[in-house]
């Protein structure tokens, strides 16, 4: 049995719980429970705050975490960070008042920043030279310059629709983040068998996502041409057809050259093209 800590409630539990379930691991995610089991995999889960999940982790008490890679690095926790996840993308920036004339980072100097992430946010004004007084407020960090309380904030920007609303904008990214996979230094080599196959899973589904199987037929003198449109894992599949002069190509496609591809085969004679979802890729 192993145990896996991740966030309660928000965004990344519903990630986080979607991962489990893609990877054929059902999990029990009622809220109120402090402790889940996974109905076919021996998996404990643990639901926690995600500033508690590093430090967890790291003590022992779960042998792995799925958290913002901001929350290991204002923790300070001696983790292992495993796999990025691909979710969960933000950004932890300093933000100024939007009527702010702002020459650079020399505007800090000697003026007061509210954060929730102090330790992040005072080892980046060291290594910058910059002398500023840290207020760290827990939630609603943006309101901070309005109310009087600071000059300006260091928080997490994810669309920067929050930062408008009151008033600010950003000014310096300081820190990209996105839900990480941690476990311990020193984890228990009883256990790695149960881990990497949790790994195997999540490779499989995070691999698949993104992308697109695309089927079509397309005339067989036309093969080499469209062989030079098709991006694949290996090789694109080729299979003749009953009709003469034609093939059948199968090939997988990211979805950001989706449209572009299929018209660029389409010119070439492409016909009859499925375009389908995929579920896991495994390597």
């Amino acid at each position: 049995m192993i145990r896996l800590a991740i966030q309660s409630k928000g965004r990344l539990n519903e990630e986080s719980v979607k991962l489990l379930k893609d990877s054929g691991i059902d999990v029990d995610d009622t809220k109120r429970k402090f402790i889940g089991k996974a109905s076919d995999f021996p998996l404990e889960l643990l639901y926690l705050r995600d500033d508690d999940i590093p430090g967890v982790v790291c003590d022992g008490a779960a042998d792995l975490g799925i958290v913002g890679f901001n929350e290991i690095a204002e923790s300070g926790a001696d983790v292992v960070v495993i796999r990025k996840l691909g979710f969960g993308k933000c950004r932890i920036s300093l933000a100024v008042p939007k009527e702010v004339d702002y020459p650079g980072l020399s505007w800090f100097q000697g003026r007061s920043i509210a954060t929730s992430y102090p330790s992040v946010l005072k080892k980046f004004l060291s290594e910058q030279g910059i002398s500023a007084q840290i207020r760290e407020i827990k939630g609603s960090v943006e309101i901070a310059p309005t109310a009087g309380i600071a000059d300006a904030i260091f928080d997490i920007v994810s669309s920067g629709g929050t930062l408008v609303s009151n008033g600010l904008r950003e000014v310096e990214v300081v820190l990209e983040s996105e839900a990480v996979l941690i476990g311990r230094k020193d984890a228990e080599s009883g256990k790695q068998k149960l881990i990497d196959s949790i790994l195997f899973r999540f490779d499989a589904v995070r691999e698949s996502r993104g992308k697109k199987y695309i089927l079509m037929n397309i005339p067989s003198d036309k093969l080499e041409d469209a062989m030079r449109l098709l991006p694949s894992m290996r090789s694109p599949t080729v299979m003749p057809l009953a009709l003469d002069g034609w093939c059948s190509i199968h090939s997988v496609v990211d979805d950001s050259d989706l449209w572009h591809t299929v018209e660029s085969l389409k010119q070439i004679g492409a016909e009859g093209i499925l375009i389908l979802n995929l579920d896991k890729v495994i390597d």
